[in-house]
């Protein structure tokens, strides 16, 4: 099957990438159901090609139109949690749609309000958009939904997970009646109640494979490690295996730049990319990581939504994602599009509830085994037990010393 046979405008087809050969999966369900005008919510696993699945029917329906139609007329809007996808779809979306004389915009935060006001003067025919930032410039009059045809929330359980329910349900009730699209790699029962409050209902729900799994093409591995010993194991196994690109996952941002810089002293290219960042250095970080100018990339989940970086070998997860969900997500970075990835979790003791979750979300079966070179000696917590009480009595008195060298005087005396 090719792109050609969903009879699209043939200059969006060779505007394709040449790595994009036929349509995946989930395109070849999603894309005939969204021509056709329906509501759809579609389930497909990172890396499956959910961007093309939804932008070339609406590019093409576009398309389709008189100019007078398109002339500075919003017809397409795409809702994504983070500002590095919102960039990233607006660039997919234009390359394939640059023949066509269409006008693509990325609103989110991080760039000062009044230049994107600036140039929403001449109103574009689709916008990507972060939720709070699209919402701001609604309520300044500078959006403007008359004409909106298509909605597109992308990464929707994201959207859910980061609080922006509240801000989408505030924009959809100012939009006139559209055709909507819901595009997740996981179905949490709070967004499913909330697709049938915006979806039509005769709304089709589309699957490409099991939900909340990941790809095949992930070889996925856990090791069982001191929790100290993280940073040295992250280090020996970009090493030893000789990794030239490696994107590391931590949960908090004061994390990712500490094990950046224990990285650096290891004598590798390193950087962290997180929330704190300004967005001209996370674009910059990016870019750079994506032309294989660093070896490794540090971040937050501010990474694990839909950012695309073509090949990428390996993801390690330096501690397990506090919901479930998220490792999905996280590992999905690596084989993309077809093509094969590996992906690895170093896990403590404390750990081993979330890995559970997991288990239970993703339905994984992969064993728990040790690093080459990182016994584990570290004991698990024993919630029960209870110190004996002359300890907690030395410990106070360890506390009243002001200084190491105070207590050896006293000692000595």
């Amino acid at each position: 099957m090719s792109f050609s046979s969903f009879s699209l405008n043939p200059k969006l087809v060779d505007a394709l990438p040449a790595s994009v050969l036929k349509p995946s999966e989930i395109q070849k369900q999603a894309i005939p159901k969204i021509i056709q005008g329906q509501d759809v919510m579609a389930l497909a696993q990172t890396g499956s090609g959910k961007t093309y699945a939804f932008g070339l029917p609406i590019l093409h329906s576009m398309s389709q139109k008189p100019i007078q139609k398109l002339s500075q007329k919003l017809l397409a809007l795409v809702i994504v949690p983070t500002r590095e996808l919102a960039t990233q779809v607006a660039g997919d979306l234009s390359r394939v749609g640059a023949d066509l004389d269409l006008r693509v915009e990325v609103v989110c935060g991080g760039e000062d309000t009044e230049l994107q006001i600036e140039r929403l003067s001449t109103p574009a025919n689709l916008i990507v958009a972060t939720p709070g930032r699209l919402l701001a410039l609604v309520n300044q009059g500078a959006v403007d939904f008359a004409a909106l045809e298509h909605l597109v929330l992308d990464e929707a359980d994201r959207l859910l997970d980061m609080g922006f329910i509240a801000d989408i349900k505030s924009l959809i009730a100012l939009m006139p009646t559209r055709q909507t699209l819901l595009f997740s790699a996981t179905m949490p029962e709070p967004l499913l109640q909330f697709t049938q409050q915006i979806l039509a209902r005769d709304a089709i729900r589309l699957e490409s494979n099991v939900v909340n799994t990941a790809v095949e093409d992930i070889t996925q591995t856990i090791y069982h490690i001191n929790k100290g010993s993280k940073a040295k194991a992250v280090i020996d196994l970009i090493k030893r295996n000789n990794w030239s690109q490696v994107l590391v996952f931590v949960n908090a941002k004061g994390d990712a730049d500490a094990l950046c810089k224990k990285i650096h002293k290891a004598k590798l290219t390193a950087a962290s990319l997180h929330g704190d960042k300004d967005q001209a250095l996370r674009t910059d970080t990016l870019n750079q990581f994506k032309a294989k100018q660093l070896t490794v990339l540090v971040a937050t989940d501010v990474m694990a939504r839909g950012i695309h970086i073509d090949a990428l070998p390996v993801v390690i997860n330096f501690e397990l994602p506090e919901q479930a969900a998220v490792y999905i997500h996280r590992i999905g970075r690596t084989a993309r599009a077809g093509l094969s990835g590996c992906a690895i979790s170093l896990i403590c003791h404390a750990e081993m509830p979330r890995l559970n979750a997991i288990r239970e979300l993703s339905q994984l079966s992969v064993p728990v085994s040790e690093l080459e070179g990182f016994p584990v000696t570290d004991k698990p917590i024993d919630p029960n037990s209870k110190r004996p009480p002359k300890d907690k009595q030395a410990n106070r008195r360890t506390a009243k010393k002001r200084s190491a060298s105070q207590f050896s005087k006293k000692q000595i005396r």
